[in-house]
């Protein structure tokens, strides 16, 4: 089964928690604060792996979680660092934002990676908020939270040259007599349902890999028949050869039906439209009037199209002309990294605590927000010391002045989720 679009669920590490912890020896009954920070939290890696061929893995596994970094302990001891969380993709994968649909990365080499979650930071541990007025410290810091997100993995075959043109008109038999490749082959329209890749390797030319694209048809960029499935699969080809059948036997205009193909390419991509094409008139040997090839050649001419061959894969006359005319093609074009514009890439946003402020029915007013569950669960408000931290960082948050500036007065009760206070300036 060939798959080659998958959506999947990836989350990092959390930060393991600092630890409130205080040094106990003997004949040292009150030591100072001793607690370690957490460890960090894993991070999600995608690599792409040469061994992979198709997303099919991720239709079984859909959800991906690295390690937990670990708590910290006593004598300062830091907690462990999270494992990496390694996902395999195939080369030639594009990885994107499920939610905008923006283009995260390209990973189109062997070995690329690409960092797609960041594992949380360790919390700090007590010993870190010791100061010459507080100390003994009763409080840490929890982890970070990890990123967690949904991604498409999107697959765009590797192949150096893309076999176009109508169902049934001979690309998987071109394909099948210049590679090793099997591709299905009947006398049925959408016979192949799958791109079928084969290593063309024929006596003086270097070998290259070429892509069997199912038909494409009418309205194929819209989405109709298997349309912009396999469209994609033409993107990183640098050289097309536009199979056509010349016979006539299913009663098509060859002319016609090549200038439907390219407009197809054009409204999907105006780049992939300007590709290097090579013209292959197929089913030669069910031709009876040479006339019909001269006349169609001299067509394709006049739109500026000059390599045009004729050629029956069935039989194998004129395919090496074709084949020895896409390999002396490839050596005069480089290969060429997929262009992402600026429009189409994934900008991160960066990671904030938030919180906001509102008052309800009961006049209470109510803090709520990211920010403050991160503090609540850094602070224990039943000890002093660590009371006191609670309300400098609510000042240096800003909470107080945007309270005051909201009309509060002492007296008035402040909530943080399960937690109330009576407000005194």
């Amino acid at each position: 089964m060939f798959i080659d679009i998958a959506k999947i669920f990836v989350k990092s590490g959390d930060g393991g928690h600092g630890s409130v912890s205080f040094r106990r020896e003997k004949y040292v009954p009150l030591g100072g604060p001793d607690g370690g920070d957490g460890g960090r939290g894993g991070d999600v890696i995608l690599i792409a792996d040469k061994n992979m061929t198709t997303l099919l893995d991720f239709t079984y596994k859909r959800k991906y979680v690295a390690e937990r970094g670990g708590d910290g302990t006593g004598s300062k001891c830091y907690g462990k660092d999270g494992d990496n969380f390694i996902v395999k993709i195939p080369m030639g994968t594009i990885v994107k934002d499920f939610e905008t649909g923006k283009i995260m990365a390209d990973l189109s080499h062997h070995g690329d990676k690409y960092v797609v979650c960041r594992g949380g930071k360790g919390g700090k541990g007590n010993v870190k908020f010791c100061t010459p007025t507080r100390q003994a410290p009763n409080f840490a810091e929890p982890g970070m939270p990890g990123e967690e997100t949904y991604i498409t993995l999107e697959l765009k075959l590797l192949a150096d040259v893309g076999l176009l043109g109508f169902p049934n008109v001979g690309k998987s038999t071109l394909l099948s007599k210049v590679s090793k490749a099997r591709p299905k082959i009947a006398n049925y329209h959408f016979t192949t349902l799958k791109p079928n890749l084969g290593v063309v390797a024929v006596n003086g030319i270097s070998p290259f890999v070429m892509a069997d694209i199912p038909g494409i048809i009418e309205g194929a960029a819209e989405g109709v028949g298997l349309g912009l499935k396999f469209l994609r699969h033409v993107e990183r080809t640098r050289v097309l050869i536009h199979v056509v059948d010349i016979s006539g036997i299913e009663g098509r205009d060859p002319v016609e039906d090549f200038i439907k193909i390219n407009d197809e390419l054009k409204r999907y991509s105006e780049k992939l439209s300007t590709r290097p094409q090579i013209i292959a008139a197929n089913k030669t040997d069910m031709l009876f009037d040479d006339e019909v090839f001269i006349n169609f050649e001299a067509k394709m001419k006049e739109m500026g199209y000059n390599k045009v061959f004729k050629m029956s894969a069935a039989t194998g006359q004129g395919v090496e002309p074709v084949i020895k005319e896409a390999a002396r093609l490839l050596s005069e074009i480089p290969v060429q990294e997929l262009e992402i514009s600026q429009e189409d890439m994934f900008i991160p946003e960066e990671k904030k605590f938030t919180y906001s402020i509102k008052v309800n029915e009961e006049g209470v007013y109510v803090v709520e927000g990211t920010f403050v569950d991160r503090l609540l669960l850094a602070v224990n408000v039943n000890e002093p010391d660590s009371l006191r931290y609670f309300h400098k960082v609510l000042r240096g948050k800003g909470i107080i002045s945007e309270l005051m500036e909201m009309g509060i007065v002492d007296g008035d009760i402040v909530r943080l989720n399960d937690f109330e206070f009576e407000f005194l300036l």
